[in-house]
């Protein structure tokens, strides 16, 4: 089969592989793939910056979600009959959506929403999860709680707004004047410009901050929660808190709590928690997410549509963070 990845990391160029179709698990599933997306993991990984958390070998090939029909299951496989049109996003040890085909454990995908096609049920997996873990497990958004949601116009900043306007939130989001009318669509309350605005002093009292920024953004947003508020981030550093939930060792957990200690005292200042969201993949979720978007209460926004073979002029331009939306590779 062809799919693309890097054989070291730092690789810029994403490269063309000849790759045999992979073998299947009892519980796993082959699946055509039809569309996949891009995600800003993709480049975290092909960069090397997720080294502490993830071991993979090389060649890779990279892609965290995707959209296709299955072609054979295993023989312990319930949920799912070959022909079922599906999207999901793979167990972070099991990656490679940037392919003609996927072998995927069948608990990590749902039946396609019946309303997307394939590119747009391509666009949901990654961002949908993400953002429901953060809204609804995390935070616990309930109506009236004022959430901030980051860049509201990227691929996860859709997704949340949408989610967070139906768990019934106030939403506050940052956005430039060429977004602003796409996150007035999608219900966002209060837009902050970023280019002359400055979110911290624009907002107070809030309950929740979903950071996908990281860096001086992630340490601002402290700024605007209430004590006892609660900060998730996506693009933070891992802390103490994480590791208690992800066992990465002994080692990597005293790492972990040092190079998090302006959080963790950042947290104690303000009388707030911060954690640092590693998305699993979920099934189960995706199924809610699809009787979300089968019931019009979230629509998938998309960017533009790239054919496999020009994946890298999708790189380029998802690297440049001018889309608005998701990328998408039409792979079949």
């Amino acid at each position: 089969m062809k799919a693309m990845g890097i054989s070291h990391y730092k690789q810029k160029q994403l490269e063309t592989l000849s790759l045999p179709i992979p073998e299947i698990t009892n519980k796993e599933v082959l699946v055509e793939i039809y569309a996949a997306s891009l995600n800003p993991i993709d480049f975290k990984i092909r960069d090397g910056k997720l080294k502490m958390l993830l071991k993979y070998n090389m060649p890779l090939v990279l892609g965290n979600d995707f959209s296709g029909k299955v072609v054979k299951v295993g023989k312990n496989v319930k949920k799912f009959n070959v022909g079922d049109e599906v999207y999901g996003r793979p167990r972070k040890s099991k990656i490679g959506t940037f392919a003609e085909f996927l072998a995927i454990h069948e608990e990590d995908i749902a039946l396609k929403p019946q309303n997307l096609s394939f590119e747009e049920a391509a666009s949901i997996p990654l961002v949908g999860l993400t953002s429901y873990q953060a809204l609804h497990d995390i935070m616990q958004v309930k109506p009236g709680d004022k959430v901030l949601i980051q860049a509201g116009a990227g691929g996860i900043g859709t997704f949340a707004i949408q989610l967070a306007k139906e768990l019934g939130a106030y939403v506050a989001t940052t956005a430039s004047d060429a977004g602003k009318d796409l996150v007035t669509a999608l219900g966002a309350d209060q837009i902050i410009n970023y280019r002359n605005q400055k979110f911290e002093e624009e907002l107070t009292d809030y309950d929740y901050v979903y950071d996908t920024l990281g860096g001086k953004s992630l340490e601002d947003g402290f700024k605007i929660l209430k004590p006892g508020g609660k900060i998730i981030s996506i693009s933070g550093l891992p802390n103490a808190r994480f590791a208690k939930e992800y066992k990465p060792g002994i080692i990597k957990t005293l790492l972990f709590r040092i190079a998090s200690s302006k959080l963790t005292k950042l947290e104690k200042k303000h009388q707030v928690e911060y954690h640092f969201l590693f998305m699993k993949p979920s099934g189960k979720q995706l199924e809610i997410i699809r009787e979300l978007i089968e019931a019009g209460k979230i629509i998938p926004i998309i960017d533009r549509v790239i054919p496999f073979d020009d994946i890298q002029k999708a790189v380029a331009y998802s690297e440049s963070g001018k889309a608005k939306g998701k990328i998408i590779v039409k792979v079949k």
